[in-house]
C-alpha cells in the first residue's frame, strides 16, 4: 500500500454580527502509479486552496504548475486582499515565469489551475462567501447535505462535446480527446478563469482536485467517500486511495476544506 503524505490545517476567521466560522482542511498530491513525475501542485494557503496541473513536454508542466502556485503563494505573503485581481495578476506573473525557464516548447508549456478563495462580500463587506475559479479541467466541488455538485466547468473537448448534445457523459469518458483542454495558463490567451461566487455555508465540505481524481472515481466514488469521511484528513486518504487503487494512471492531487460555524467566539479566533 502507497504512503499517503497529507498535510492538514485550520484556522478561526472572525465573522461579524455571527458566530466565528472555523475552516479545516488537509490536501495531498501523488505522482501516481503509471508517470514518473509529479506535475501537479498545490497551494493550501488561507484565504487560498488551488490545485493546479502541469502539461508540456519533459518538465515544462512541472515548470508551469509550480509557477502559478509560487505566484498564488506570493499574493497571499504579500499581506494584500486575494481577490479576482489578485488571482488574475498572479496568473500572469505565473506565464512569465514559464517562459522565462523554459522558453519555446513544440509540446506546449501549460498548466490547469482551478481553486477557491475566501473572503467577505455584500455592502459592508460583511458577509462570508467564496470566490471560486477555474481554467482548464481540474474541478472543484461542493458537498452541501448529501447534494455534490460540481461548481465549475471543464475546459475541454469533451465538455464542449456534452454541451451541444454530440456525445453524453458517460461516452466522454472513453472519448478519445478526453485529455484535450481547451483553455490553460501558459499557451496563447490571457489566463481569464471563469468565476463562480458561493455564499459559505454552515457545515459545507469542498473538494478541489485535479483530473487525475476524476478520471479514476466517478461522482457517485467521489460523493461516497466525501459523506463517509469524518475528517478532512480521512477524505483526502480515502479519495486518494481509491484513485491508485483504481489504476492511478495520472497524477492525482486533492484538497477538501470543511466549513463549521463555531457556537462560541474562541479566544484563538482571527479577525480578518
Amino acid at each position: 500500500m502507497t504512503a499517503i503524505d497529507v498535510s492538514t490545517g485550520s484556522r478561526n476567521v472572525e465573522v461579524p454580527g455571527t458566530q466565528p466560522l472555523a475552516l479545516t482542511w488537509a490536501a495531498a498530491t501523488d505522482t501516481g502509479r503509471k508517470r514518473q513525475v509529479n506535475q501537479d501542485a498545490v497551494i493550501v494557503d488561507y484565504p487560498i486552496f488551488a490545485v493546479a496541473d502541469g502539461m508540456g513536454g519533459h518538465d515544462a508542466g512541472e515548470v508551469a504548475s509550480a509557477a502559478v502556485i509560487a505566484r498564488l503563494a506570493e499574493r497571499v505573503a504579500s499581506g494584500d486582499i486575494v481577490d479576482r485581481g489578485a488571482v488574475e495578476t498572479a496568473l500572469r506573473s505565473a506565464v512569465d515565469d514559464m517562459f522565462e525557464q523554459v522558453g519555446k516548447s513544440d509540446l506546449g508549456t501549460g498548466t490547469t489551475v482551478t481553486g477557491i478563495v475566501f473572503g467577505f462580500s455584500g455592502d459592508d463587506g460583511s458577509v462570508p462567501a467564496w470566490t471560486v475559479f477555474n481554467i482548464g479541467d481540474s474541478r472543484v466541488y461542493r458537498l452541501l447535505g448529501d447534494e455534490l455538485i460540481q461548481v465549475t466547468l471543464d475546459h475541454s473537448v469533451v465538455q464542449e462535446l456534452i454541451s451541444i448534445g454530440a456525445i453524453t457523459p458517460d461516452e466522454a469518458e472513453s472519448h478519445p480527446h478526453g485529455n484535450v483542454i481547451t483553455r490553460a495558463v501558459g499557451f496563447t490567451d490571457d489566463p481569464l478563469p471563469d468565476y463562480t461566487d458561493v455564499p459559505s455555508t454552515d457545515r459545507a465540505r469542498w473538494l478541489v482536485c485535479s483530473d487525475g481524481l476524476t478520471k479514476e472515481l466517478t461522482d457517485f466514488g467521489l460523493r461516497h467517500f466525501l459523506m463517509q469521511s469524518s475528517t478532512p484528513e480521512d477524505a483526502v486518504r480515502g479519495l486518494v486511495g481509491a484513485a491508485l487503487e483504481n489504476g492511478g494512471r495520472d497524477n492525482v492531487s486533492v484538497i477538501v476544506l470543511d466549513e463549521l460555524l463555531l457556537d462560541e467566539p474562541g479566544n484563538d479566533a482571527v479577525s480578518d
